[in-house]
């Protein structure tokens, strides 16, 4: 007799082989510790890293930083429906509208050849980030800015908002923080954007299911609760006292631990100089000691880390960008990985189809209408 294994949240449980990245021994994009592409790569680069199998040469570079500069618009009444939408939906909610909706003016959408795949991925690369800008702009009354085709994927973004060529510094950061948001292997979003694939769906809606299962504050959700959470500690004199009675009331700490993390988040280790020297450039650096402060008391009492949402709210608070920002940011890089594991899927695919312990009544029969009750 077969003994029934299970695994609440199939923690542990290897579900599927992958070659695109691994958190064995530190995390690795094909091979290529994430430190190292931090440090000498944009984030151009680690896509097409993600959705063409290597680094690119600087030909492969231009032509694919071409490709995705071109996609850089959005159909006119995607962009009407952005201006209308109420004020108060939620910033991932839009997101995920804009990339269905993309879904119906790409006329590649029903092909799932690899070829067709790519050709979709980069195109959502170029057409996501227009999305979150135009709609976050007309959500402040603001008119659109037209994307820049000379700037790179974090400029044109932040330039997108500002309608201001942005600093070298701010630039730097985000496109450090996209390289370590790309990709991480069997992630929530990531697993299911492959079940999806699994049922031989097509690309853009496994994009969309993935956003769906981002939008969770246990998972991207969480970055935006990082400041909300150093904002009630009030500063670096009340943060103790404020850390103590909230783990009294053994509430979340936004930001800390990790499924698979049980030492430290490498990508927050990496990010954390980067919010430390934005924080000091914007006269902020109270909300960095608040940091320290959670950080010593955490890992030293309760064995927990920072991931690396920690330091991207506080990157981004630092850099002005507003909360409802930060998870759509994060799809605008992850979407590279979303969609190299949708291509690895459908190139081996067998549909994902788990099974379930029951737990319900034993077998009964039915009764008839007239003689229940």
């Amino acid at each position: 007799m077969t003994t029934e294994v299970y695994s609440p949240g199939l923690e542990g449980v290897i579900a599927g082989e992958t070659a695109i990245s691994t958190i064995v021994d530190g995390l690795r994009y094909r091979g290529y510790p994430v430190a190292e592409l931090c440090q000498h790569c944009s984030f151009d680069e680690v896509a097409y890293l993600l959705l063409h199998g290597d680094l690119p040469t600087a030909g492969q570079l231009s032509e694919f930083s071409h490709r995705v500069r071109v996609a850089r618009h959005i159909p006119e009444a995607l962009r009407d429906l952005l201006k209308a939408l109420p004020r108060w939906t939620s910033s991932m909610d839009v997101v995920r509208t804009a990339v269905s909706v993309l879904s119906h003016y790409d006329q590649d959408t029903e092909d799932s050849s690899r070829d067709a795949n790519l050709r979709k991925a980069e195109r959502l690369l170029g057409q996501i980030p227009v999305a979150v800008a135009t709609h976050h702009r007309f959500s402040k009354g603001l008119p659109h800015v037209e994307p820049n085709e000379e700037l790179g994927h974090a400029a044109n973004f932040l330039w997108m908002l500002r309608g201001e060529v942005p600093s070298e510094t701010h630039v730097k950061a985000l496109d450090v923080s996209l390289i370590l948001y790309a990709e991480h292997e069997f992630n929530a979003s990531t697993f299911t954007a492959r079940v999806v694939t699994s049922t031989e769906a097509d690309l853009h809606s496994a994009i969309v299911a993935a956003i769906g299962a981002l939008k969770g504050r246990l998972h991207g959700g969480a970055n935006e609760k990082v400041m909300e959470v150093l904002f009630a500690a009030g500063g670096p004199e009340t943060a103790e006292a404020w850390l103590r009675a909230a783990l009294a009331r053994k509430e979340k700490i936004m930001g800390f631990g990790h499924r698979v993390y049980k030492t430290g988040d490498v990508r927050a280790d990496i990010l954390k100089r980067y919010a430390a020297e934005a924080a000091l450039a914007a006269g902020l650096t109270q909300w960095e000691q608040t940091a320290e402060i959670f950080e010593r008391i955490l890992a030293s009492e309760k064995n927990l880390y920072p991931n690396l949402d920690w330091p991207a709210g506080r990157l981004y608070h630092a850099m002005g960008l507003e909360i409802p920002l930060y998870t759509p940011i994060f799809v605008m890089a992850r979407v590279a990985g979303w969609a190299a594991h949708v291509i690895e899927q459908a190139g081996a695919n067998r549909i994902i189809r788990p099974r379930s312990r029951y737990i319900g009544p034993e077998p009964r029969q039915v009764r008839p209408l007239a003689e229940r009750g």
